[in-house]
Order: structure tokens, then sequence, then C-alpha cells
């Protein structure tokens, strides 16, 4: 039942990140890509669907024999080929443009296949362009738990459903770069998990011994500190299972039809183990840096008996000790300052702008149940599931599985993503650098580039082609892109690697060492 819908909300809580930070790097990071070896002229096509422009080197005998003579003529009469310098034309590549090698990056050397492609910029709203308006809604699945949820493109009645879920610490919001674009073209959902975000409990799960009183004699302002357990919340924990049986309810009773599902970190894992438990409402799955494990403590349903050595696993409300505990930790992780090093951590380009995203944080540190909820997700059990098994399970089931992983992330290394890549082998798997634990954030644009012309892949039963990939031989290896986008009046180069179906350990290898060594060379394009 949705009992409550409101237009996007901006943020309520004025903190800034960069009067936290003590520096911030203000320049982009971009590689330096290696100069042509013969100067030639490149021209470039749109492909309207996707919003992206591929670059191919070409002569005129080349084009006369494709036909091709009417656009060069057009090219030609805007001066481009008469000087063989022109710049790219600005705008929204609606036609042919050319080039020098500064626009052309690296050519292979017949010159028939060029690694460096433009791609659309995110929706300008200061200049006056069209993005999808976000709106905010609170759906109550259960009594005292109500889930919060934004959505976008609802319009779009005949167009693919994409719910996105978030990582450990944030929500919805953290997607406000793909519902405001992705949401022009599909219906598009991003979910709180229950314990996190906006889905904290509307009340105190547990009551005090005494009106207004701890036994240690003091005002309780912590929900979840007290001593009895409040019916509703009987048997609660924000675990793997409760937040996996969420998003099932959340697609079947809000979405009502099968949906792709994208997560990035914890939100990956709980894809796939929404997957796996439901193939049947699931088109495809896409993981973002997906975190491999969850939860420390056994699952008392795969391991009943070592689970009972366990006195505590997550419930209301919380013993004495882990009381003390949790205030203890709660107090350094929800201070600003941790909170600002952790997201310096995870963003490898510290010149994007994260200030909303440490804002909310701060927000719903101040919420009277995260302290809890917190201790409850960090004692939880495990999965009934493991992660393994859940891919184990989609490839049964023929769920399509598309992976895009940063390659700077600190946490989730490339091995654990190629890893992945080696049991669906199949997978499509894209490298995004620089990018670090959350690209969707970071690089948006990239990583909505791709989830398109993937979604077009599947709805097309294949007919489209995969995103970066014309030809089907280029599927069975690995290859490198540069790709370039406009933000702020400036470009942004980000490299990506395409691991195809002919993969192996020694590409796992590799990566891994580019990713480690990479940067000592400037002038590297790719692995």
């Amino acid at each position: 039942m949705e009992i409550l819908s409101s237009s996007t909300v901006p943020c309520r809580f004025g903190v800034s990140l960069r009067s936290i930070l003590a520096e911030n790097a203000s320049s982009s990071c971009l590689l330096k890509l290696p100069a042509s070896r013969e100067r030639r002229m490149l021209v470039a096509r749109t492909e309207h669907s996707s919003g992206s422009l591929r670059l191919s080197g070409f002569d005129k005998l080349f084009f006369k024999k494709l036909n091709l003579e009417e656009s060069l003529r057009s090219a030609d009469a805007l001066g481009g080929l008469r000087n063989g310098d022109s710049k790219v034309f600005s705008g929204n590549y609606s036609t042919y443009a050319v080039g020098g090698e500064e626009v052309a990056g690296s050519i292979t050397e017949n010159g028939e296949s060029l690694n460096k492609v433009l791609i659309s910029e995110l929706p300008d709203e200061s200049n006056g362009e069209h993005s999808a308006p976000i709106s905010s809604c609170f759906w109550e699945w259960k009594p005292k738990l109500h889930v919060h949820y934004e959505k976008a493109g609802c319009e779009n009645v005949k167009s693919p459903s994409v719910l996105f879920l978030p990582g450990f610490g944030v929500g919805s919001f953290h997607y406000e770069k793909q519902l405001k674009d992705l949401g022009r073209d599909y219906r598009v959902w991003a979910i709180d998990f229950l314990g996190q975000g906006m889905s904290l409990p509307v009340e105190n799960p547990t009551l005090l011994s005494r009106e207004g009183v701890t036994p240690e004699g003091r005002k309780d302002s912590i929900w979840g500190f007290g001593d009895e357990i409040e019916p509703w919340a009987n048997e609660l924990v924000f675990s793997m299972d409760l937040w996996q049986d969420q998003v099932q309810y959340f697609v079947e009773e809000v979405i009502g039809e099968p949906v792709y599902v994208v997560g990035n970190s914890l939100g990956g894992f709980v894809a796939l183990y929404f997957a796996a438990s439901n193939p049947q409402l699931v088109k495809g799955v896409t993981l973002l840096n997906a975190t491999p494990f969850w939860g420390f403590l056994p699952n008392p349903i795969r391991s009943p008996r070592l689970a009972k050595i366990f006195p505590w696993s997550g419930t209301f409300p919380l013993p004495a000790n882990v009381r003390k505990l949790t205030e203890f930790f709660w107090q350094k992780i929800s201070d600003p300052k941790s909170i600002a090093e952790i997201l310096k951590q995870v963003y490898t380009d510290h010149s994007t702008n994260i200030d909303k995203v440490f804002s909310r944080i701060i927000e719903i540190t101040q919420h009277p149940a995260a302290a809890a909820s917190f201790a409850s997700i960090m004692f939880a059990p495990q999965g009934q599931l493991s992660f393994r098994e859940t891919l184990a399970r989609c490839k049964m089931s023929n769920i399509p599985i598309c992976l895009m992983y940063g390659k700077e992330d600190p946490w989730v290394k490339p091995v654990w993503g190629l890893q992945v890549k080696q049991q669906v082998p199949e997978a499509p798997y894209y490298e995004v650098s620089p990018a670090g634990h959350c690209p969707h954030d970071e690089v948006p644009e990239v990583v909505n580039y791709l989830l398109r012309g993937w979604i077009k892949n599947l709805e097309s039963q294949g007919s489209v082609a995969l995103p970066l990939i014309d030809d089907a031989e280029v599927v069975q290896n690995s290859i490198a892109w540069d790709l370039e986008f406009a933000r702020e009046g400036s470009k942004k180069s980000v490299s990506v690697r395409f691991f195809g179906h002919k993969f192996s350990f020694w590409d796992i290898f590799s990566s891994y060492i580019n990713s480690q060594f990479g940067k000592l060379n400037p002038n590297t394009v790719g692995p």
C-alpha cells in the first residue's frame, strides 16, 4: 500500500563535504592517449538510439565504396575535409563530424578500428534539457515497517522496468543520476533497504524498563536500546534474507511485473539473491562492484548447531553488552570526519561532487533508530545462499547477468569481479577506469550508456549488439576503449575494458597487476 507520495525533496541537512575534508583534488583523472602513428581523417556517425558516437578511420575511397559520398560532401561543405584539423562538432551529435588525431586517440594499423567512443552527457537541467522527474514514496509492507523508494518514468508504460538496489549505508538517493537519465526511457525504481536510508523503523521497537529511563539511570534517546520487545518487532533482524523478501514483495506488489535489477556493493549481492530465489520476476541482473559475501554469523537454517553457539543474532532488544559496544563504535562511525574519509576512499576521482551523498548519509545517522539498526545488520546471520550459490542458480535459470566494475575499487578489487566472470563466462564484463566502488555515481555517463545498451540487446533478443561490441569476434576476446563525454563544460575520459568469452586466469592476473601498477605509466590506455 502506497501511503505517501511527493515530488523529489532536496537535501535538508546542510553539511558540506568540502568543509570536512582537508583537501580535495580539483582536477579530473584523465588518461593520456598515445598519438596515432599517422595523421588520419576521421568521420563519426551517431547511433541515435543509444546516444553514442562511434569513430572509424576512413579515406575518401572507402566512403565511395559505402555509398556515403553525400555525407562526405556535407562534411566537406562545413570545411572539415579541407584542412584535416577540425574538431568534433558540439551539440547532441545528431549528424556527421570529422576530426584529426587529437580526437582519435589510438587507431589500429589498418585504420579500420578505433578504440574511442564519444557518449552523451547527463541531462543538464540548467540548460533546459529534459530529465525525468523523481517522486519520493513510502510503501507499507508490514506494520511499522515502511519502505521508502523513489521512482521515475512511470509514464513509459510500454518500456521495461528497472529496479536499483543500493549499497550499505546509503539509499535510493545514490541512484539520482540513473533515475533522472534512464527515467526518460524506462520505468525506474530505487529502494531503501529496511534498516537503512529512510526505511528505518517508524517507532521504537523496544520498551524501556521504567518510563523514559533505562536501567543505567539515563534517558534513552536511542531506539532499540530498551529491555522489552514490541510485538510488531518480534524476531525482526535486518538481514540478507529480510532484504530478499522485501525486494520480492516490492516487485510483486508495487512494480507488478518482472524487472531488470541493478545492484551496487551490498545491493549487488541482494540482487543476485533475489534473482536466484525468484527467477520468474527477473529479466536480467547487473552487478556494480557487488560484494561477494555478507554477514559474519552462521545461518540458523544452513548451520543450526553452529548458530546455537552465538547467543545473539541481530534481533531486538540489543543485549546490554552489545548496547555499550554499539554506542562506542557508532560514535566513531557516524562522525562526519569518518564518513568523509570513507567517501574519499571509495571515490577514485576526488573532483566528483558528492556533497549531496555526504549530507544524506549524515542525515540518516541522526535518526533515533540508526544505531540499533546498524548493530542488527552487523550481527545478522548470513543468508541461506552464498554468493557463489546465487550465481549458480541464476546460471541454471538462464538469467542474463552483466558485470560493470570500477577498477580502482579499494574494497571489491577487480579480482572479485573477474571471479564472477569466470563462473559465468557468458556474462559481458566491463571494467571501468578510473572508477572506484560506486561507478554509477562516479561515472554515471558510462554506466547509464552501458546499461541502456545491455537492456536493448536483451529486449531485441540479440538483434541489437552489446554496447561497444559491433563485431561478434570481439565477444570472444578482450578489448579496451576510451570513452569520452562532456561534464561541466569540459571533457572527461574513461577507459573501459571488455572481457569476452575466451577468458582465462591470465586475464585475472594481468588485470590485477594493471590495477596496482598501471598508474605508474600515465600513457597506458588499457591492459
